[in-house]
């Protein structure tokens, strides 16, 4: 995932400490950031990373107050130049501000998903609405849309190079969906809506963060185990150490609905305990449980798109997205469910037959689906997630296969370096390397799961590209990968080598950014988009050149025998009805969720999600959706509101793009550099629809997605 963090999101997200306080430090006798504030200039370590040694929970509130003040400043006199409105003293001037606000947000945004306390937490909610509010400042500011609009009816006469031109076209749309045709009234009635939004979302991160970590899942007896791998049993009682509860084993939750240990339990009431405690994790009653929030929040949103003259909210959102409607959307999400759904129930019958033949005794519940769907696994292909496993270490598919495929494909290389200081242990920093051997940028990974961490992976800047301000990328990737006991290896499931690699496309689309302009540069990219460079990137994990150097036994150094590796392949379309359905009832369940009616009343969740899924026929009964309304993170605070569909979508686009690969000769150093060229470099600078055009010579055909799931 490509965390979206526009301005008007960024107090929305939980923060993360970094060090010891020292308020002193951050405040001069007139109230300015004082020059000791690690954010007060950029910083000195190479290409402005961030220097965690020196940052304290103390200092992002002054920077963060000193920078809103100082960008709405650097506005004002934009706004009140007396001059003429000009490309250069507009626009320009518009993509320069706010620099240091941009430089604690960056850092504020990284640890507020991987490193989190109470502390920081609290600022968060306050924070929230200020810098909601800044945005607002700006883009609901009647005298500097005027010259906007000024400079945008004069551009056939300003013979504007490409990329400024699409700057320009950029701020006018981001004015015109932000509401800067409001009258006054309206625009102070959307200010509310936005700061009051701005503060639930955040309480809604809160709270799910500590749902998340309340409902993880703690054993006393270790028969309760039975099936675990030895080291998943290692790691649960060293987490049940961790969280002062000795002798016991503690079974942390991640985001998604179903939980990975599901597949491996063989105690039924140990499974039915896991999926529950995920299920109803942010619905208990207390005070974590969410579904008051999200009611309110996607009231809020039918509001604003009320007033600002749209349907639902999705009309409203989707201007600027490859979609552009919630109508087109529904349709491509249409043309899947009869497949997914279809396949998924033949899947259902074969696990079925398998519980009776074992004379289970029970029809099949979502708690059981992963345990026998791995026996079918093994009784259609043979295959043991536990063998493959050894073969797949950690730091040998970073090196061997992520960094490898990206080589091949691209000519850059990476080496480590123990320098710069990180904000966690576990963190590793690697300089990239060109193949005419100068530096593109840094790349930071945190791979092992935290209780003080967000679920899920995802990847962000640290420092933007940016021709106009002289910056190179700073590219991070985050995981939440099981960590391994003390002493023991890393060892990964197949699924974790695929998430490294899509964070890694992610990381490359920033790191190959080319552009004058931060606003358009990498991935900065509609939401529908932005995931095309990552799901493109997993196919590489299976590609036979790539995966016979990363897929070697962590004790021997043998190659996986072939055997196993062919089992893998065949298996490659097993369950995906399944898959496809959790996805395709998760992206339903945003877009109806956000085609609510503008000015629609409060919606009772559990009912609004039940009444849902049924309409779209995707209420299965063994299959919940990937993410439930209560704890769907992407939706309530993680830019992806309406956008959840941007998966599939994207899936459309990258298969098809790789189906361009298999025809003209797969992994090469020519085919990565055209892909480079005509993709991963280009950020936002063309329209989304002509670029993939360009490269693949028409537009987007969903059959290589159909072919590559098995449903065709």
């Amino acid at each position: 995932m490509k965390r979206k963090f526009p301005i008007r999101l960024l107090g929305m997200l939980i923060f993360a400490a970094a060090c010891n306080n020292n308020s002193q430090s951050n405040k001069t006798p007139d109230g300015a950031l004082s020059t000791s504030n690690p954010f007060y200039a950029p910083s000195k370590l190479p290409f402005q990373a961030p220097d965690f040694s020196k940052i304290k929970n103390d200092d992002f509130v002054p920077a963060m107050e000193a920078g809103m003040k100082q960008q709405l400043a650097e506005i004002d006199s934009i706004t009140n130049n007396s001059a003429a409105p000009t490309f250069e003293n507009t626009i320009v001037g518009i993509e320069k501000s706010g620099q240091l606000l941009s430089r604690v947000n960056h850092v504020f945004n990284l640890l507020s998903g991987a490193n989190t306390n109470p502390e920081l937490q609290k600022i968060q909610e306050d924070e929230a609405p200020k810098l909601t509010a800044t945005n607002d400042a700006i883009y609901l500011n009647t005298k500097l849309y005027q010259r906007v609009q000024a400079i945008n009816a004069q551009r056939s006469q300003l013979k504007l190079d490409a990329e400024s031109a699409r700057l320009l076209e950029y701020y006018v749309q981001k004015f015109e969906i932000a509401g800067a045709k409001l009258s006054d009234t309206d625009k102070d009635k959307l200010k509310d809506l936005n700061k009051e939004e701005a503060g639930l979302t955040a309480k809604f991160t809160n709270q799910l963060l500590a749902a998340a970590k309340d409902g993880a899942l703690l054993v006393s007896d270790k028969a309760e185990l039975a099936g675990l791998p030895q080291g998943t049993i290692d790691a649960a009682a060293q987490d049940a150490k961790a969280a002062k509860h000795d002798g016991q084993w503690l079974i942390p939750l991640q985001n998604t609905t179903q939980q990975p240990n599901l597949q491996f339990l063989s105690n039924r009431a140990t499974r039915q305990k896991l999926f529950e405690a995920s299920w109803t994790r942010a619905e208990k009653g207390d005070a974590n449980d969410t579904r008051k929030t999200i009611s309110r929040i996607a009231q809020i949103r039918t509001e604003q798109a009320k007033l600002l003259g749209f349907k639902n909210y999705a009309a409203w959102k989707l201007q600027d997205q490859m979609a552009k409607t919630p109508e087109a959307v529904e349709q491509f999400l249409g043309k899947l469910v009869p497949a997914a759904t279809n396949k998924a129930t033949q899947e259902a019958g074969e696990i079925q037959k398998v519980i009776d033949a074992q004379k289970g005794g029970f029809k099949l519940q979502p708690w059981d689906w992963d345990y026998y769907a791995e026996q079918v696994r093994k009784a259609k292909y043979d295959l043991d997630e536990n063998q493959v496993k050894p073969y797949l270490e950690l730091n040998k598919v970073l090196q061997d296969g992520v960094f490898y495929a990206a080589n091949q494909l691209y000519g850059i290389t990476f080496k480590e370096r123990k320098d710069l200081p990180v904000y966690q242990a576990d963190v590793r920093v690697f300089d990239v390397m060109d193949s005419n051997g100068s530096q593109i940028g840094l790349f930071y990974c945190d791979y092992f799961k935290r209780d003080n961490k967000s679920g899920g992976a995802w990847m962000s800047n640290l420092v933007e590209q940016s021709g106009l301000m002289v910056t190179k990328p700073v590219i991070y990737n985050v995981c939440n990968f099981t960590k391994p006991a003390p002493g023991q290896p890393a060892l990964i499931s197949f699924d974790d080598v695929t998430t490294m690699f899509h964070e890694f496309g992610h990381g490359l689309h920033g790191l190959f950014a080319s552009q004058k302009y931060a606003s358009l540069s990498g991935s900065n990219v509609a939401r529908d988009f932005v995931e095309f460079p990552s799901q493109f990137n997993e196919h590489w994990a299976s590609d036979p050149k790539v995966f016979t150097r990363y897929a070697r036994h962590y004790q021997t150094g043998a190659a996986m025998p072939q055997v196993l590796v062919d089992k893998i392949k065949k298996a490659a379309t097993f369950n995906q009805g399944y898959a496809l359905t959790e996805a395709l009832a998760a992206a339903s369940l945003d877009m109806q969720w956000h085609t609510l009616p503008a000015g629609s009343p409060l919606e009772d969740v559990d009912e609004f999600e039940a009444a849902a899924l049924k309409r779209t026929g995707l209420n299965l009964p063994q299959i919940p959706p990937r993410y439930r309304s209560s704890y769907f993170l992407h939706i309530w605070s993680n830019g992806y509101a309406a956008g959840y569909y941007a998966y599939t979508w994207t899936s459309m686009l990258e298969n098809d793009a790789y189906s361009w690969f298999t025809e003209n000769g797969g992994l090469t150093r020519q085919n990565g550099q055209r892909f480079r060229d005509m993709i991963l470099s280009r950020g936002n600078t063309i329209e989304y629809g002509k670029m993939f055009r360009d490269f693949r010579g028409h537009n987007p055909d969903i059959k290589p997605l159909l072919k590559k799931r098995g449903l065709l």
